[in-house]
């Protein structure tokens, strides 16, 4: 194994400056390892592979989302998808920078188009918190992070692709802009005839519930197109009261509210936690959508679930919901021309 020392490119702290109340709390956010320990009552010496205080990829929290992990228990699956660990430290084999090739489907700076009729939009590097396996946590924010001119260019590009009937706001996570912000990516797209759908892929309403305020509503309510809102919720634990409340907001206007999973070692891959999971989410008025075997990015190794796994545990979990319940197995492979139903590879 080979250490890992490259840095990250994941940046952020400059989203969170302004005064709203999801401001406040993502700027109080937990940064420090034994700060997080120390909210969850855990001891270091208790963490699987060792807490890293390096943080080459750094830490985030906020304390809404501490707040939902059990005390005592250094295997709680919300902790465990945040904390640095030394795990994270060596390069293994097959386990990349860029693992879905992002970089070669820039069209534009900040705008992707890797798929027919649709483009995706990195419209920051921020995130309200930092999942430990996350794929894009050594994308090149800092050149690709859209100004006005950037912003420009990607609208004519969108413009000039009839073709293109979907826009994907990403990054990072879209909501860590302000409203004013995303409104002002939005009147950018108003002009474009062919536009069908907005499409918002983020955690933020599962991390923070907090940003679906009513500001964002307004907005939200307010666009010209079909609004689809795409959270990434991996485990039951993590649907609060509060989590509820902010998807009932959204279902009140009119978004239609899908769920992305990222299948993970010692977090959600057993039957019980994704018929929780399926359920929670169906409680909370959105569609399981996907379940993505781990893209597999530099650090994040010890998350893997082999195929012949995630392809048994799904038949088991197909025996226990109903079909519509049933995310859909897929893997990202970089070049291929949508997403893999993962029970069609070879």
């Amino acid at each position: 194994m080979i250490p890992f020392t490259a840095s990250p490119c994941q940046s952020d702290d400059d989203e969170f400056v302004e005064n709203s109340l999801w401001q406040r709390e993502l700027a109080r956010a937990i940064k420090d390892p034994l700060e997080l320990l120390a909210t969850v009552k855990v001891s270091a010496d208790k963490i699987p592979g060792g807490i890293d205080l390096q943080q080459t990829f750094p830490l985030r929290v906020p304390h809404n989302y501490a707040a939902r992990m059990q005390t005592g228990d250094p295997a709680d699956p919300l902790l465990l998808q945040v904390l640095p660990r030394q795990l994270e430290s060596a390069i293994q084999p097959g386990f990349l920078r860029d693992p879905v090739d992002d970089t070669a489907a820039i069209a534009r700076p900040g705008l992707l188009h890797k798929y027919h009729g649709r483009v995706l939009l990195i419209t920051t590097g921020a995130c309200p918190i930092h999942c430990r396996y996350c794929f894009r946590r050594h994308f090149p924010y800092a050149k690709n992070r859209p100004g006005d001119r950037q912003w420009a260019a990607a609208s004519e590009y969108i413009a000039t692709h009839p073709e293109i009937t979907e826009v994907i706001l990403s990054g990072g996570d879209p909501l860590s802009l302000n409203t004013k912000r995303l409104s002002d990516i939005s009147n950018a797209l108003h002009h474009i005839p062919h536009l069908r759908r907005l499409r918002i892929h983020t955690r933020m309403p599962i991390v923070l519930p907090e940003r679906i305020d009513n500001d964002f509503l307004r907005w939200l309510s307010g666009l010209p197109w079909q609004s689809v809102l795409i959270t990434h919720c991996n485990h039951a634990n993590e649907l609060g009261h509060d989590v509820q409340h902010a998807l009932n907001k959204l279902r009140h206007i009119g978004v239609t509210l899908l769920n992305q999973a990222v299948l993970l070692k010692d977090v959600n891959d057993s039957v019980n936690a994704q018929c929780a999971l399926s359920e929670s989410l169906f409680a909370s008025g959105v569609l399981p959508y996907y379940l993505h075997l781990l893209d597999r990015v530099q650090g994040a190794e010890h998350f893997d679930v082999s195929e012949t796994t995630a392809i048994s545990l799904m038949d088991e979990v197909r025996q226990q919901l109903p079909g519509f319940l049933v995310p859909q197995l897929v893997r990202e492979i970089a070049g291929e021309p949508y997403k893999t139903p993962i029970q069609h590879l070879t």
